[in-house]
């Protein structure tokens, strides 16, 4: 891998969208809710009560760099200057064929069902795909 070809700011840009991506996807106007009740939570809990979410939100943001990263690997490997549209297409595929893939049995041993599953494959192709394209548009 040709580390010259990675370039930091697309990989920051992607970074922010693709967490962006999964704040929208996920909020209380959006998603959430249904994939709080598909989680099995009951509507009166709180969210991330009892845990550190500023931990937690670092995990999130620190993961997103790395899928920037590999991702950019990726997009920069197979295209010497990938189009928007490639780049996302890419993105898109590695979505549903790598993570929505690995994570449908989690969901599903972990008794909460298709509909939970669906929703976090969503946020995670779609934000990959945003990513993607913001990776080859630079």
């Amino acid at each position: 891998m040709d580390f010259s070809s990675f370039n930091i700011f697309a990989i920051f840009l992607a970074t922010v969208a693709g967490f962006s991506a999964g704040a929208l996807w996920f909020s209380p106007k959006t998603f959430f809710p249904l994939w709080w009740r598909a989680m099995g939570k009951p509507a009166d809990e709180v969210p991330g009560k009892g845990t550190n979410m500023g931990a937690i939100f670092a995990s999130l943001v620190g993961s997103m760099f790395i899928q920037a990263v590999i991702l950019s690997g990726v997009i920069n490997g197979l295209y010497e200057n990938a189009s928007v549209a490639q780049g996302a297409l890419i993105a898109v595929v590695l979505g549903i064929g790598i993570a929505a893939m690995s994570s449908v049995g989690h969901r599903l041993f972990a008794g909460q069902g298709f509909l939970a599953w669906a929703l976090e494959a969503g946020n995670d192709i779609v934000a990959l795909a945003v990513m993607g394209a913001i990776i080859s548009a630079f």
